[in-house]
């Protein structure tokens, strides 16, 4: 959307086209799925933001309407490139992330950032604060950033962030960054939902080799070392060196390789270009192996795999007998009459009832 309001899409040529002012009652009115999946594909970022609105609302009227566009979608989709990107606080991810993704819409492609924020376990509130920490991305004209809550989901990233990432293509974005909360070394899942997972780290604060016992690290495509720059480049220079030898202690992934490490700068703006080329480079061999179209498959299985699950332990957990046999539990457990191992299986005897 430019300074007047006009909605606009890229054109093949890279050219922005405009669709014409919206007023915001029309901005308002999305009467249908049919109504909301046309603006989706003409670029309307309002109608973006509401249908990611949709699919994340726990409405039963909600999910119904949510598949119907999802359903929509599924010929538009699945030509993006997906990046997931993780770090522990301090390694400066949305600075990096604003920086990359600066280069990338310079190189003519359209950008949505979906980030996720922890949730507090007291409030089940997040601070949302990732578009004022990306300033000049925020309000780019080809890039979107859709901040979300982690809902207290475990793995790093919002439950229908798949899903999230499935709406972006759709309203014509090419390349999908997806942030994860950064909180520690278990963030993985992001991994089954991108085509190549970025992990930065930070050169002197023990990043650089910590993880390589297993875990984070072993699961990253590309290791950036972040803010080499000023008295901190030599470190990093050290830090690189040894993480590359540490790398060889791995195992590679199936194509042979390992993550490739790369030397990097948000202020200095060094090693962006060398980092999105070593990101594009990966996916492309993956493309030409094949494994990139088995990886998107296999992703798309488990994530049915996975809504299975929830359905059938939410709809489980909504039985009478279940909700009544869990509050009597609970309170002979709080109460140390019996253990917790054995009023789960009290709990799960429920289940061929």
């Amino acid at each position: 959307m430019d300074s007047s309001g006009a909605l606009s899409i890229k054109s093949a040529e890279g050219f922005i086209t405009p669709l014409g002012p919206t007023s915001p009652a029309a901005r308002r009115k999305l009467d249908s799925v049919d109504d909301l999946f046309s603006r989706l594909r003409q670029g309307d970022r309002g109608a973006l933001s509401r249908a990611i609105t949709l699919v994340e609302s726990s409405k039963a009227s909600d999910q119904v309407l949510a598949s119907d566009l999802l359903d929509r979608t599924l010929s538009v989709t699945g030509q993006s490139i997906r990046v997931g990107i993780t770090g522990s606080p301090g390694v400066g991810k949305s600075t990096m992330i604003e920086a990359l993704g600066m280069y990338v819409v310079g190189q003519g492609s359209r950008i949505a950032v979906l980030t996720v924020d922890p949730s507090s376990p007291s409030t089940h509130g997040s601070i949302l604060g990732d578009k004022s920490r990306m300033a000049q991305l925020s309000v780019h004209p080809n890039a979107y950033i859709r901040p979300s809550p982690s809902g207290g989901r475990l793995g790093g990233v919002a439950n229908q962030t798949r899903e999230a990432i499935q709406l972006c293509e759709a309203a014509g974005f090419d390349v999908i960054f997806v942030e994860t909360v950064g909180v520690g070394q278990s963030e993985i899942e992001v991994r089954g939902m991108v085509d190549c997972f970025l992990l930065l780290a930070l050169a002197g604060a023990g990043d650089e080799l910590q993880g390589i016992k297993r875990g984070i690290m072993e699961m990253a495509d590309v290791i950036a070392l972040t803010k080499a720059d000023g008295d901190n480049r030599v470190r990093a220079e050290v830090a690189a060196g040894q993480l590359e030898r540490a790398l060889m202690l791995l195992p590679p992934d199936p194509q042979g390789r390992r993550a490739s490490v790369i030397l990097c700068s948000a202020i200095e703006q060094t090693g962006i270009e060398n980092l999105w080329t070593s990101v594009r480079k990966y996916i492309e061999e993956d493309r030409i192996s094949g494994r990139f179209d088995w990886r998107r498959g296999r992703q798309a299985v488990s994530w049915m795999e996975e809504l299975v699950h929830q359905s059938l332990i939410e709809a489980w957990m909504r039985r009478e007998d279940v909700q009544s046999a869990i509050a009597s539990l609970s309170a002979a457990v709080h109460d140390a009459q019996t253990t917790p191992r054995r009023a789960a299986q009290q709990l799960l005897s429920l289940v061929d009832k």
